[in-house]
């Protein structure tokens, strides 16, 4: 059964102020290390997003303009991330999303969207751990609640967390998401071992 996954979760695209003080490198396009212009990497990044889907290359232009005015722009690397995901260019993507994600401590939105470029570049174990990490700084997101059991059900790990996690999909989740839990719930309970019965 084909599912949007994958579309849910890239669109994990943010629009938010704040910042830290990291260095991030960048290999590419090396911005101006100037004063720090946060008003303008939010209004750039704002305005980034309305083309991400329809003119990416407007927006990652607008995007490397938000890094120039603010290095540490979080959402503005999480963002650049999601355009170099969509372009197949895992390293990269997965590069913007770990600066996203520093400069970002509360969000799971980075830390989803390294997850989704992890599994991508078939680091499973990686991904599990940065979709749990999603979950860890926002326990009650849905989406991470969702990539996280996606990929422990793909990875064949049918835990308490597994089961616990597709029940608070069929709870929450949109319609084919609860379709798919309940499937995935039913499997799981056909493949569970039998209960030994102890006579006395």
């Amino acid at each position: 059964m084909t599912t949007p996954f994958y579309v849910l979760l890239l669109l994990a695209a943010v629009v938010l102020g704040g910042g830290c003080g990291l260095t991030p490198h960048r290999a590419d396009n090396e911005p101006r290390l100037s004063a720090r212009n946060q008003q303008l990497a939010a209004e750039l990044t704002e305005r980034a997003t309305a083309y991400m889907m329809s003119d990416p290359d407007r927006a990652m232009q607008l995007l490397r303009e938000a890094i120039d005015a603010d290095l540490f722009h979080g959402p503005a690397h999480n963002n650049i991330g999601v355009i170099l995901l969509e372009r197949g260019q895992l390293y990269e993507a997965a590069e913007e999303f770990d600066w996203a994600r520093r400069l970002m401590p509360g969000h799971p939105d980075p830390r989803i969207n390294l997850g989704i470029s992890l599994e991508r570049g078939g680091r499973m174990s990686d991904a599990l751990d940065a979709y749990a990490s999603a979950l860890e700084v926002y326990p009650e997101h849905l989406p991470s609640m969702q990539a996280l059991v996606r990929l422990q059900v793909r990875a064949g790990i049918h835990d308490a967390q597994t089961r616990d996690l597709l029940y608070q999909i069929v709870q929450r989740g949109d319609a084919s998401w609860r379709h798919w839990a309940r499937s995935q719930m039913a499997r799981l309970s056909e493949h569970a071992p039998t209960p030994i019965k102890v006579h006395q």
